[in-house]
């Protein structure tokens, strides 16, 4: 036996003993909750395209950026798996433009490839530019990832006829790499950063929007579309759905939980809040939308707090263990998938870094990781019962099941407790065997950086591999495990 091999195997063996070990001595009270995974309640499946990033369009001025010569950023997306969505746009959609006559630019120098981070909500937006060779570099890092992409077109200051050229320039080039164009973003914020009158309503922003689907349709006659990509969902989204549900494919609005940075209540507790009403009031009119229309719904841009994020709250491993939650919340929703707005050094970007210094993955690009490896399966209802807490600690604990695409049984456990441990029952019609534990783990929720899951941290490129995987055995259906404060866990039943 490989001597590693043999070294590791026995860490793992003791590690449930270790685990339980050092939480006894930390003094952190231990709960118990029990979980009924309901086999035969059949819900949502999770897309394999479910996960993506979203980056602001002005990151295209710079070609080199999106291009197969950024391999080691290109790992990051590899890692997530072959068919993620990248979302290009955010508020510098609104001053980029098309430049199908500017010289095609390479850079030699590392140093010239600029990493644009998020907007940070300041006016006006500094003018970019998009070439061909941007486009062109943006299709080969598109292949060699295997992702697609939708792409945000400049309603704010640019014109039909603009949206048009560019529109019929992007869709030759990234041909079946692309997935839909978007004309916007967060229009209905418009008026309110004085984009427009203070009058601006849907109605006016139907009038733009179809002229520019008229504009872009008539060059391309199989124009694909999605929107309305609304900051703050409300009537918006089941408006837009009645009145263009024959020209779209594609439902999105934005989300974030927090913000503004500067705003003392952008705090981690408030983060993990049991209800958040800039999300909870969304979900009946995206849930309306999407039944009126018969269209799918994506989260196009989401994070933790709007302006670019809050140091110490979005790129901590709370943020991990947020995110982790938010997506199977957009799951359950029946969300065909999820884009993280990224970019640059950004306080809430998942990858940071730039082509100089290489990149590196932020606590909260765990979340994706570790829901990298349920792409494809089909969430199954469950019954969690907690004993001995109080509500709002009861809240803290979050159990989602489901079956894997080879048809194992599978649990995601996310405990968003800073000082409460839950020894977790569990029970499912699978009668032996026993089950595989990955942890996502860090030392704090304040942890700013050693993070691993399965044992491992995201390396260069964003290399990763499972280290130690933990196992609970079945007996006669029921196993246990202990899910530590401030944690999460993947669980896969085995055979």
């Amino acid at each position: 036996m490989n001597r590693r091999k043999f070294l590791i195997d026995a860490s793992v063996s003791l590690t449930l003993a270790a685990f339980s070990r050092t939480l006894l001595a930390a003094g952190k009270p231990l709960a118990q909750a029990r979980l009924t995974v309901q086999t035969n309640h059949v819900q949502n499946a999770i897309a394999s395209d479910f996960l993506g990033f979203s980056y602001e369009s002005a990151q295209l001025a710079t070609p080199d950026f999106f291009s197969p010569m950024n391999v080691d950023f290109a790992g990051f997306f590899k890692q997530l798996g072959p068919n993620g969505v990248l979302r290009i746009g955010g508020n510098t959609s609104g001053s980029s433009f098309w430049s199908p006559e500017a010289a095609s630019s390479t850079s030699t120098n590392k140093a010239e490839v600029t990493s644009v981070g998020p907007d940070e909500g300041k006016l006006p937006l500094v003018t970019s530019h998009k070439t061909p060779q941007a486009i062109r570099n943006l299709r080969e890092f598109l292949d060699m990832t295997q992702w697609r992409c939708i792409f945000g077109l400049n309603l704010v200051s640019g014109t039909p006829e603009q949206a048009a050229e560019e529109a019929a320039a992007v869709s030759e080039i990234l041909g079946d790499r692309l997935i839909c164009f978007q004309f916007g973003n967060e229009v209905d914020n418009y008026a309110k950063k004085g984009l427009r009158p203070a009058d601006y309503d849907f109605a006016a922003y139907t009038k733009e929007w179809t002229s520019f689907y008229n504009a872009v349709s008539a060059r391309l006659p199989h124009l694909k579309v999605a929107g309305p990509d609304s900051a703050i969902t409300g009537a918006w989204v089941s408006d837009f759905a009645k009145q263009f549900a024959d020209k779209v494919m594609l439902l999105t609005t934005h989300y974030y939980a927090e913000g503004p940075p500067t705003s003392p209540a952008s705090t981690i507790e408030n983060l993990f809040s049991a209800t958040n009403p800039r999300w909870d009031d969304e979900i009946p009119n995206i849930r309306q939308a999407m039944a009126e229309s018969n269209l799918p719904y994506r989260l196009t841009e989401t994070n933790s707090c709007f302006h670019g994020g809050k140091p110490g709250v979005s790129n901590s491993f709370a943020s991990s263990l947020w995110a982790l939650d938010l997506i199977f919340q957009v799951a359950l929703l029946g969300g065909s998938g999820i884009n993280f707005h990224s970019g640059g050094y950004g306080w809430y970007s998942p990858i940071v870094g730039n082509v100089e210094n290489g990149f590196v993955a932020r606590p909260e690009y765990y979340a994706l990781l570790l829901f990298s490896q349920i792409l494809g399966g089909q969430l199954i209802q469950n019954r969690l019962d907690i004993s001995g807490v109080s509500t709002d600690e009861s809240h803290s604990l979050v159990c989602h099941t489901l079956k894997s695409p080879a048809g194992k049984l599978q649990a995601v456990i996310i405990n968003k407790n800073p000082a409460m441990n839950f020894n977790l029952t569990m029970q499912a019609n699978v009668s032996s065997g026993r089950i595989a534990i990955q942890r996502l783990i860090a030392p704090t929720l304040e942890s700013l950086s050693d993070v691993t899951f399965s044992g491992a941290p995201v390396g260069m490129s964003g290399s990763w591999r499972a280290d130690k995987v933990e196992h609970s055995k079945l007996e006669s259906g029921v196993a246990s495990c202990l899910i530590p404060a401030a944690s999460a866990a993947l669980l896969t039943w085995e055979a």
